[in-house]
């Protein structure tokens, strides 16, 4: 696939793939072989037609091809860019045993965008009025999920999102220039077409209780409020001026356009010279956003080696492209500021890998008098988020877990409070778009049973 330069897309927020034509999206589906059986099937969390959509495009009947994948996926021109296919589809794709797979994620971000451009495609069939309504809760991935399956089984739906705009982590936490907000809000807004009725600057828990939305006439209620807390490394000068979790770095910077201040007034502190404390995607999103802010240099801090790096390899090569430099084997130990409490280094600690641990990756241990200083005057942590307690503390009857998510039947979604589901990361922890979608697909079914059928919580 075509991609910005580097050079050029360093000082840009404008998206790096550029997406394939119509001739090469052709060209790559005809590479599919079209297996009786399809594994690439079988690892697709919500169980797209993949061969059925690539033959479209093979055909050239591109509009086709977006009907097939919208009778699974009612996001695919974001899964098409975010989705780890090399774990999931591509992963299962017979080709990649000898050679490369064909490009599932590609095709299908391709179908989207066409389509989007295009709007040739007619809209999915809503089912008869049943009389009755159900919330989701939050407008990320899982409660869109649950939202498009509902309201086209004839469920009056309203999502509730406490963020002035809707989307949940794919807007505040995935950077312009991998998933542009247009892509998000033409999803949403095709939803809203069919008729979910769309609640922003709603806080549930706050501004309305779960009971309250029973007592409003909801039948069912669906919990995928992601996992926003963010989680800090208990270390000396983590109160400096200067260090910032992840989570509010980049909400304050894709939702909220402090990349624009004075345009937008959500200033940020852009650093000159950067430091990132993980190795995932939301680390890359981190640092690859301080160089397009103006970072001198851009740091990842990582304590195992790269072989252990859990984010995207296509997203490694990205950062390395634009320049992020790489401290492998270093864990930080403190942070240092100056007499006006501003951060100017981070003293750091070489590792070593010993035995695996419970995740089966080496656990990294300290080398004993190590530690070297590594300036910066910018450190964003982006080693992981937990749950927001802010829902399940006003909520009686609602089970969770020790850390604090949200305990639900991986069958169904069902919680331990009658009629209310829940999916996605509050129940998993922070995991991938299109497994929350999954997760948002069960619980979808397991409620329209329990309405239209009478099964039982």
């Amino acid at each position: 696939m075509p991609e910005l330069d580097p050079n050029v897309r360093v000082g840009s927020f404008s998206e790096v793939p550029q997406g394939l034509s119509p001739e090469a999206a052709v060209l790559e589906a005809k590479r599919c072989i079209q297996c009786k059986k399809p594994a690439c099937v079988e690892g697709c969390p919500v169980s797209v037609d993949i061969p059925g959509f690539i033959k479209l495009i093979r055909e050239e009947d591109f509009t086709g091809a977006i009907c097939r994948i919208w009778e699974k996926n009612g996001l695919p021109a974001v899964c098409g860019r975010v989705c780890p296919q090399e774990l999931q589809c591509e992963g299962k794709c017979v080709l990649g045993k000898k050679g490369d797979p064909v490009a599932i994620g590609n095709l299908e971000r391709f179908a989207a965008d066409y389509e989007r451009h295009k709007r040739q495609a007619p809209q999915p069939s809503v089912a008869d009025a049943t009389g009755k309504k159900v919330a989701v809760v939050g407008s990320g991935p899982a409660g869109l999920t649950v939202a498009s399956d509902l309201i086209q089984k004839g469920y009056a739906v309203s999502v509730f999102e406490a963020f002035h705009k809707p989307g949940g982590v794919l807007v505040y936490g995935i950077p312009e220039f991998r998933l542009p907000k247009e892509i998000v809000f033409s999803e949403v807004a095709g939803l809203q077409d069919l008729g979910v009725d769309l609640k922003c600057n709603s806080v549930v828990g706050r501004t309305v209780t779960l009971d309250e939305l029973f007592d409003q006439g909801y039948s069912a209620v669906f919990l995928g409020v992601g996992a926003g807390l963010p989680t800090f490394l208990k270390v000396p000068g983590e109160n400096l001026i200067g260090v910032m979790s992840a989570n509010e770095y980049l909400t304050r910077t894709n939702l909220m356009k402090a990349y624009l201040y004075p345009e937008y007034d959500t200033p940020i502190i852009k650093g000159r010279k950067v430091i990132t404390l993980g190795a995932g995607n939301v680390a890359m999103d981190a640092a690859r956003t301080a160089l397009r802010l103006g970072a001198e240099k851009s740091l990842i801090v990582y304590r195992r080696s790269r072989d252990e790096v859990p984010a995207r390899a296509a997203e490694v090569h990205h950062a390395e492209e634009e320049g992020v430099e790489f401290f492998f084997l270093t864990g930080p130990v403190k942070f240092n500021g100056d007499d006006q409490g501003r951060l100017v280094s981070m003293t750091g600690l070489k590792m070593a890998l010993g035995e695996p641990d419970d995740s089966g990756r080496r656990r990294p241990v300290p080398v004993p008098g190590s530690e070297f200083d590594l300036e910066c005057d910018l450190a964003i942590v982006a080693v992981g988020s937990g749950a927001n307690p802010l829902l399940t503390q006003t909520t009686d009857g609602l089970k969770t877990n020790q850390w604090g998510y949200i305990a639900a039947a991986t069958d169904s979604g069902k919680t331990s409070k009658k009629g209310v589901w829940a999916g996605g990361d509050i129940v998993t922890g922070s995991a991938t778009v299109i497994l929350a979608m999954g997760a948002g697909r069960i619980a979808a079914d397991s409620i329209h049973g329990y309405l239209s059928r009478g099964e039982p919580f």
